[in-house]
Parts: structure tokens; C-alpha cells; sequence
């Protein structure tokens, strides 16, 4: 005769007192948890890449100026490649925009396109053909 042969036949015991906890709640218990709130967003933000700003040279710059002074005289589409600086770290990224130049404003440096973006000249980077201009 075994040591539990007078308990093992019987029925579970239940507590008047105590619900059972339903098995969605039961394995609740045993997920992991974030020990470390906010550690998982720190390590997604140090990974991301940001490129590095090109450097153009006074040749470089002076065909962009004569570029932009032809597209504001002449009213066409333009291609705006421009470096656009990360808010969180070091480095950035390059951003295109086609539009058609509403104006340059020489006191805040910015290139103001028809549909309202602002382009720092200081970034713009390249300017293309676009689909009516030069």
C-alpha cells in the first residue's frame, strides 16, 4: 500500500471563500515583465542609423544658387534634396520634396515651396529636374 492511496482518488478541493482564477489570469502570472521601463525604446533609439551631412563645395553651392534663383524667376518643379538634422542625436537624414518655390527668404535662409515646406538652403544638398522645369 502507497503512502497517498487514501487521498489520491479524491475529487479537487474547491474553496467556498476563493473563486478559481480563470487560465487567462493564471498565465498572466507567469509572463515576463519590463523591469526596466523604457530600457527596450533607449536600445531601439541608439540602434537607429542617422547618415552623416555632405559638405558641398563653393562651386557646388554657387551652381545651387544659380539653380534656385533660375526656379524662382522661371516658376518650375524642382527636385529639393536637403539634409534634414535628427532631433534626438547626432547625424540626420535626406529628405526629397518636388514643388515649385513661393519664395526665398534670405533672413531665415529658408526656400519656401508653394505647399508650405520650409527648406534650410544651408542643408539643400541637390536640386533635379522636375517634371516642367528647366
Amino acid at each position: 500500500m502507497g503512502a497517498y492511496d487514501d487521498i489520491i482518488n479524491l475529487p479537487h478541493p474547491t474553496s467556498a471563500r476563493h473563486p478559481r482564477m480563470s487560465m487567462a489570469d493564471r498565465a498572466a502570472q507567469f509572463q515576463p515583465f519590463q523591469a526596466l521601463s523604457g530600457y527596450g525604446s533607449a536600445i531601439r533609439e541608439t540602434a537607429r542609423v542617422t547618415g552623416e551631412r555632405a559638405e558641398l563645395t563653393e562651386e557646388e553651392k554657387a551652381v545651387l544658387d544659380e539653380k534656385l534663383r533660375y526656379l524662382f524667376e522661371a516658376g518650375g518643379e524642382a527636385v529639393f534634396t536637403w539634409f534634414q538634422p535628427d532631433e534626438k542625436k547626432d547625424g540626420g537624414a535626406y529628405i526629397t520634396n518636388l514643388g515649385t518655390i513661393k519664395k526665398i527668404d534670405p533672413l531665415q535662409g529658408v526656400v519656401i515651396l508653394m505647399d508650405g515646406a520650409a527648406i534650410p538652403i544651408e542643408d539643400i544638398l541637390e536640386i533635379e529636374d522636375g517634371p516642367d522645369s528647366f
